[in-house]
């Protein structure tokens, strides 16, 4: 697989698009977990090879997701997801909104850290993963992963659930415009 065809595979919307956009979240939860998935293939590629030509380019497409995707899903919940749950007023769902809004605080931090890494390996600085830098990769994936979970099972559902076919397909609205996507 080519370069452009490896990174669109990874970028590409699946089926769900701006007119549905909870399924729309959801399918970007699937690329944040293959793009994770990349990056403990690519930890354990450069245990055996280096920074080789394909180490550097898996950190490049790394950080290109989290530094162009990553950020827009994160709004796309601040502005339309916790808003509606915080509505609700149901001390669960503070607290929840409260859990999920400190989460993308910490994943921006531990972004940094594991971008820094990144940027070493592409430029060849580094030829091997230290423990240390792997404690933070494992710190951003776990983060990420309990983050999706809670999510998927409780922050969606109830927030879908509060939201009428007018106030979706706003939100799909919003979420096309700001990306620029063609509608």
């Amino acid at each position: 697989m080519n370069r452009s065809s490896r990174l669109d595979s990874l970028i590409a919307s699946p089926a769900a698009g701006f007119e549905q956009p909870f399924e729309m979240m959801t399918a970007c939860h699937e690329r944040v977990l293959r793009t994770l998935g990349l990056l403990e293939r690519l930890r354990a590629h450069v245990a055996r090879h280096g920074a080789d030509q394909q180490a550097r380019q898996a950190a490049r497409d790394v950080m290109r997701y989290f530094d162009m995707a990553a950020p827009q899903h994160h709004l796309d919940e601040e502005m339309h997801v916790f808003p509606a749950l915080h509505a609700r007023g149901d001390p669960s769902m503070l607290a929840l909104v409260s859990r999920l809004r400190q989460d993308h605080l910490e994943m921006d931090g531990r972004w940094r850290a594991v971008r820094a890494i990144l940027e070493r390996l592409e430029r060849a600085e580094i030829q091997a993963i230290s423990t240390a830098d792997s404690a933070q990769i494992d710190a951003f994936t776990r983060l990420y992963g309990a983050h999706i979970e809670a999510e998927e099972q409780l922050a969606y559902p109830a927030a879908a659930a509060l939201l009428e076919d007018g106030a979706r397909d706003a939100m799909g609205a919003e979420m096309r415009r700001r990306r620029g996507a063609a509608g």
